[in-house]
């Protein structure tokens, strides 16, 4: 079974992880863990600790104001390995007994695109939804992505397609990007497929700006397909992000980041309640690290996925609740779809989530025929579609409203009081809090500027 070691080894060694000019191989961080098979081709990742605004706070609880330091005194480092299968419960046990650096051992659980299910037509196009997310408006306002950092954590964009399609170039972001190891295809020049067409809904909405490819799902695991890939891939990813993010000025800091992946099976997981968990523990190194990007100033956007009660994909194992773990965190935006008619597709997962219950928080338009990623009738579908053209109209706003101005959780906040409110009135699981509402968001934020004006 592959794992997730979380060590608290000397400070040096911390600082020298943390440290992205440093290069550290996992025997530097821990050499010799009984009965575990290091992984040389994964870095070590610096893991920040959650300290509670209230001295009396729970660490552990992401409904809370938190700060996250990545001092040497405070963080820890988490390093991939395997454990025989037959040797995965005593070694559990074993490591944290024998060894007094070892936290914790967490589940690495296979993450997947999530791409739609059946075998309908698309309904409406992608002209239809630049119309219906107000794109000429948001442009009047100066708000079309210029200058915004929008990383599509998918399986890599081809940028030549996107030119074509678009009419006009598109360019990838090539020393802000990054790949897993293992993966030798130039940023922008992955084969088309669903980071494609990922890219392409997210540019719907905004149109100006630059890319950051982040081909996680590029599979390197034995037995893996070309869409799926390890949760610790994604953990490598956003310690990266964080960096750039570390590295724009406070003025303009801006990074919005588009997921159309998930987990949706127990099977790659440990059990609810056991510390190594994924999917109901906010304390696994991934929703860590995602708590502390969003608290450093990052929009996060997750696909709510494909398990709808009506036409669940295929893979869905989750018996209920199938908006898991990260997809599922409250310093996310949740992510479901509807057709460009307004009605909620069948497959879109319904709430509540694992780690905040009201999920999803929003719904955006998918199902439409677009990028032309899978084919020229094939349409841009499932939750997949949804959330980038979500993150599109994020990265919009973020051209003139910085994270340092219009905070992550004030522009979650503005997002669900704008929407417009579908099914029953108020918050529902099957739309969210409505469908995204650009016109209310340009209003709203021209309200706001005339206050502090």
């Amino acid at each position: 079974m592959r794992v997730l070691i979380q060590l608290r080894p000397s400070p040096d060694v911390v600082a020298a992880v943390a440290d992205p000019s440093a290069a550290v191989a996992p025997a530097d961080v821990a050499d010799g863990l009984p009965g575990v098979v290091l992984d040389d081709g994964f870095p070590p990742v610096a893991v920040p600790r959650p300290i509670p605004a209230d001295p009396g706070g729970d660490p552990l609880s992401l409904n809370q104001p938190l700060r996250f330091s990545l001092a040497a005194e405070h963080a820890s480092v988490l390093i991939r390995g395997e454990i025989a299968d037959d040797e995965v419960t005593p070694r559990l046990t074993l490591l944290p007994a024998t060894r007094r650096d070892v936290i914790a051992v967490h589940a690495d659980p296979v993450i997947e695109a999530a791409p739609t299910c059946g075998g309908d037509g698309p309904v409406g196009d992608w002209r239809d939804v630049e119309r219906l997310m107000c794109v000429p408006d948001l442009a009047a306002e100066g708000l079309d992505g210029t200058g915004v950092a929008l990383a599509i954590v998918d399986t890599g964009i081809d940028t030549a397609h996107l030119s074509t399609v678009l009419d006009r170039p598109v360019t990838v972001d090539e020393r802000r990007s990054w790949s897993p190891a293992g993966v030798t295809t130039p940023p922008g020049r992955h084969r088309r497929g669903h980071g494609t067409m990922c890219a392409f809904d997210a540019l719907i909405t905004a149109p100006r700006a630059p890319l950051l490819d982040y081909p996680v799902l590029l599979s390197q695991r034995q037995g893996g397909s070309a869409v799926d890939g390890l949760l610790s891939d994604a953990i490598a990813a956003y310690a990266r992000l964080r960096q750039v993010l570390e590295e724009q000025p406070p003025e303009s800091r801006a990074l919005v980041v588009s997921n159309s992946w998930g987990s949706f099976s127990p099977r790659w997981d440990f059990p609810p309640g056991h510390p190594g968990n994924y999917s109901d523990n906010p304390a696994h190194p991934f929703n860590l690290i995602l708590a502390s990007l969003a608290e450093a100033g990052a929009d996060i956007l997750f696909a709510a996925g494909n398990c709808g009660r009506e036409c669940p994909d295929a893979r869905c194992a989750f018996p209920d609740r199938p908006i898991t773990g990260a997809n599922s965190h409250p310093r996310a935006l949740s992510i479901a779809g509807v057709d460009t008619t307004g009605k909620r597709v069948g497959y879109s997962s319904q709430g509540p989530g694992r780690l905040a219950e009201r999920k999803p928080d929003l719904c955006a338009y998918t199902h439409f025929a677009g990028s032309r990623a899978f084919g020229d009738s094939e349409p841009d579908s499932g939750t997949s579609a949804a959330c980038p053209v979500a993150a599109g109209l994020v990265a919009a706003i973020r051209t003139r409203w910085p994270s340092t101005v219009l905070s992550p959780a004030q522009l979650r906040t503005l997002l669900r009081r704008t929407a417009d409110d579908r099914s029953t009135v108020g918050y529902d699981h099957d739309y969210g809090y409505g469908i995204v509402d650009p016109a209310g968001v340009i209003a709203a934020l021209r309200r706001r500027a005339a206050r502090a004006a």
